[in-house]
């Protein structure tokens, strides 16, 4: 099999980026909702999820919000890897889109990951004696790929920086 022409190898790139970033987000996801335990006190049992954690409840929004983005940009990338590049017409406008969609997107990942993280390393201290290690572990595992998924968009950016003033 011959490889893609050279103008396609940029769109083929951004979506293997896109592609990424998407398996992270959803893998940050389902460990981050799934994410539960039962914290045994001198009182009892408290059973903790990640909606009671401020931060978490970010995490999840800039994940979903990240989630909802990437699955754009991919029905956008396959639209046009299978098109072609004549058939779109407004070409210019992709890219400016491209370009702040996916520096907005990545700060917003950056910040979900980084509340979690710190929200995280502030708490788990504090809960170390009644066993809720799995719980943070987890969310330090979720953050782990949100911050994953950062770095993949951040990537994207960087290319989308690149192609802008090509066509503008």
């Amino acid at each position: 099999m011959a490889p893609p022409p050279p103008s396609m190898a940029p769109r083929m790139t951004a979506l293997f980026l896109r592609v990424l970033t998407f398996a992270f987000l959803m893998v940050s996801l389902v460990i981050l909702t799934t994410n539960t335990d039962t914290l045994e006190t001198g009182i009892g049992e408290i059973k903790v999820r990640f909606k009671d954690m401020y931060s978490y409840r970010y995490m999840l929004a800039a994940a979903a919000f990240g989630l909802a983005y990437t699955i754009l940009q991919i029905a956008l990338t396959l639209n046009h890897i299978v098109k072609g590049n004549g058939a779109q017409t407004s070409g210019d406008d992709k890219l400016v889109f491209d370009f702040y969609g996916d520096k907005v997107v990545s700060y917003i990942l950056a910040t979900g990951a980084a509340a979690a993280f710190g929200a995280t390393k502030d708490m788990k201290p504090q809960f170390a004696g009644l066993g809720g290690d799995k719980f943070f572990n987890k969310g330090y595992a979720s953050a782990s790929l949100l911050l994953l998924g950062f770095v993949c968009t951040a990537i994207s950016s960087v290319f989308s920086s690149y192609a802008l003033p090509k066509k503008v």
